[in-house]
C-alpha cells in the first residue's frame, strides 16, 4: 500500500459554484492523473509541501489580497499520515499555501 496517495479536487469558481476538476496521485511508485506526478510527489515529500497542507493558524496575520474564487481539497495519506486539506485563494496566507502545492493543483485551477 502506498504511503502517499491523495485525491485532489479543484473548484475553479469555488466549491458548489460550477464544475469540479479531479485528479489522483500515488507516490512510490509514482502514478496518477496530474500533468507532472513526479514533481507533485517531490512537493509532498518536502517539508514546505507538508507544511502547506496544514491550515493557517488563527493567530497568523495574513495580507488582505484576494487571489480569486478557486478552492481545492486534498484528501488521502502523505507519508502514511492522514490528510484532509482545504485550500483557497482568499488571502495572502492561503495564496502562499496554494502556490506551494501548485504541482498538485496545476492544470486544474482555471476554468
Amino acid at each position: 500500500e502506498a504511503r502517499t496517495a491523495v485525491a485532489i479536487t479543484v473548484w475553479p469558481d469555488g466549491e458548489g459554484r460550477g464544475p469540479a476538476r479531479s485528479a489522483q496521485l500515488v507516490c512510490d511508485p509514482v502514478a496518477g492523473t496530474l500533468p507532472d506526478p513526479e514533481r507533485a510527489c517531490a512537493v509532498l515529500a518536502s517539508s514546505a509541501g507538508r507544511d502547506a497542507l496544514a491550515p493557517v493558524p488563527a493567530d497568523v496575520p495574513c495580507t488582505e489580497i484576494y487571489g480569486g474564487p478557486a478552492e481545492a481539497r486534498i484528501v488521502g495519506t502523505v507519508d502514511g499520515e492522514a490528510v484532509d486539506a482545504r485550500l483557497s485563494r482568499a488571502n495572502g496566507c492561503e495564496i502562499a499555501r496554494w502556490t506551494a502545492l501548485d504541482p498538485l493543483l496545476a492544470g486544474h485551477d482555471a476554468a
